[in-house]
């Protein structure tokens, strides 16, 4: 089993697992994370350009010839408003095949990921997690992570008068 950066010819795996993680996350926020008409299309589009940039780290988990995680980071200069300290890794697109799999694949990626970020001046990582993603939530606090923001979502429904 290896960490590896992605290639174009793992995009499918990539856009598979990813459409996996919305449809469990759908299950729970179904407004917030109903997926857009064509979104399959897109995402795959976005890895595409993701995997080919130089600018963002995109790596894959290799479990013997089987795709079975990959992470995106994309290193930002921190808003103006905030100085942590420098430069921040941006973890959205996160996914492993099988929550079973987060104390080692995802771990293996994350560490990755942190120490290819940190060559280039970031100081912090920014992880994405969906709220009743517990397995996931579970090793991002257990390796030292903290929740520093949470986003409620309600639906607006239209009131006239």
């Amino acid at each position: 089993m290896a960490v590896r950066d992605a290639r174009p010819d793992d995009v499918p795996c990539m856009v598979d697992m990813a459409a996996v993680k919305r449809d469990q996350y759908q299950e729970y926020s179904p407004v917030f994370w109903r997926p857009a008409a064509g979104a399959r299309e897109a995402h795959r589009s976005f890895f595409e350009k993701i995997v080919a940039s130089r600018d963002s780290i995109c790596l894959v988990h290799d479990g013997g010839g089987v795709i079975n995680g990959f992470i995106i980071g994309i290193v930002v200069s921190s808003p103006p408003v905030y100085n942590p300290g420098g430069k921040v890794c941006m973890i959205d697109d996160f996914v492993v095949s099988d929550p079973s799999l987060w104390s080692t694949v995802g771990v293996a990626l994350r560490d990755e990921t942190e120490r290819r970020a940190a060559i280039v001046g970031a100081v912090l990582s920014v992880t994405v997690c969906g709220q009743r993603d517990k397995a996931k939530r579970q090793v991002l606090l257990e390796s030292g992570s903290h929740v520093a923001s949470e986003w409620y979502v309600r639906a607006i429904k239209c009131r006239t008068g």
